[in-house]
């Protein structure tokens, strides 16, 4: 069949070439995998390990070391340009106005001119105002608001699904902004999502959100609304601290990605195809989205390939699928992103043998997802 003399052509190159592999097949797991039963992944996000056109962003500003800073610190708000403040002067009503802040940084004051706000706080701006105004009237009294913000370009990096820069709209809150970098990534630790902020004095202050426990209790997740030029950085879950972290909960929250992508290979169509499932699906889920035929398949011996980013190995689970349509838990396994399907003895077997043979483990992701494209 299609599949086995595939198979058998791999083997008879990847034997014939064992010094001088190929990049694609140099990246192959050894023998360690087959008796793995649990799946972990625990290597720290690198960028350099992402295949993508474009560079991905730095993480936030790296050239020199943020600085913690307190809630009211890090939630005040600097004026940019396009932001708009309306400007109520209580005793002299007539001087009262409403502008945009220009090009130059400056908004216009009557009696008074250009004066420069950038970066400036509203209680700052109230200040100059007061200060500026005094030369002609006498003690002016300020009220000063926003009126219009400005759109925010920030930066979306670490396990989201799409890092990449980003121009949200004004007031764009951290979860939202979550969603539009197509939400985070089944590795990523919403306990600690750190934002970082350049002050107009070239320090970067940063703060801490924590989105998991506010899924976890059922409370409002933090509002915090990100401004121009932020960096959002979603941090990898480290080893030995998924004991409490529920990864079911979050694949089914609305910060996380909304799709997951199977891939399926079978006899019964010779080639490895997708299925594309909600987050949080399950193993069932899966196998009602297949439908495999009972006649042609033994269905209770299902092999469940993921990628261990740990130790750069493909690790295997059998799984009994009768047991797990008639409720059995154990075998209804949840299901992550670029998981692999195996449906067939024979098939399992041959595939087993294939990731045994070589020695060197997947360098990444993309080479795991590239030694099953073979089937294509």
């Amino acid at each position: 069949m299609r599949i086995s003399y595939i198979l058998h052509s791999t083997f008879c190159i990847l034997h014939s070439t064992f010094y001088i592999l190929p990049s694609a097949f140099c990246l192959l797991p050894s023998n360690s995998y087959a008796q793995v039963p649990v799946f972990s992944s625990d290597e720290p996000f690198n960028p350099n390990n992402l295949d993508f056109d474009n560079p991905i962003p730095p993480l936030g500003y790296p050239e020199q070391p943020p600085r913690n800073s307190s809630p009211s610190e890090f939630n005040l708000y600097r004026l940019g340009i396009g932001d708009s403040i309306q400007v109520q002067i209580l005793n002299f009503p007539d001087l009262s106005f409403q502008d945009d802040v220009d090009l130059g940084g400056d908004i216009l004051i009557p009696l008074v001119g250009k004066v420069p706000v950038l970066g400036l706080t509203l209680a700052q701006v109230k200040q100059k105002i007061e200060a500026s105004l005094n030369e002609f009237v006498v003690d002016p009294q300020a009220i000063v608001a926003l009126a219009g913000l400005r759109p925010a370009k920030v930066t979306m990096t670490g396990e989201v699904v799409q890092p990449g820069y980003y121009t949200l709209p004004a007031g764009t809150i951290l979860p939202d902004a979550l969603q539009q970098a197509g939400g985070t990534t089944t590795e990523a630790d919403l306990r600690t999502i750190v934002v970082r902020r350049r002050l107009p004095d070239n320090s970067i202050i940063e703060q801490q959100f924590d989105l998991f426990s506010a899924l976890q209790n059922g409370t409002s997740v933090p509002d915090l609304r990100l401004q121009d030029g932020d960096a959002v950085i979603v941090l990898k879950i480290e080893v030995g601290t998924t004991n409490d972290y529920d990864r079911t909960l979050i694949s089914r929250s609305n910060v996380s990605q909304q799709q997951i992508n199977i891939r399926v290979l079978s006899y019964a169509n010779e080639r490895i195809g997708n299925v594309n499932l909600p987050n949080g699906s399950t193993f069932v889920d899966a196998l009602t989205a297949i439908s495999p035929n009972p006649d042609g398949v033994k269905i209770d011996a299902i092999a469940l390939i993921r990628f261990d980013p740990e130790t750069g190995r493909a690790v295997t689970q059998q799984l009994n699928g009768k047991a797990a349509l008639v409720g059995d838990v154990s075998q209804d396994v949840p299901l992550q992103d670029n998981d692999v399907i195996i449906v067939g003895r024979n098939l399992i077997g041959q595939l087993n043998f294939a990731l045994n043979f070589i020695t060197q483990p997947f360098a990444n992701i993309f080479s795991f997802i590239r030694f099953f494209d073979v089937f294509n």
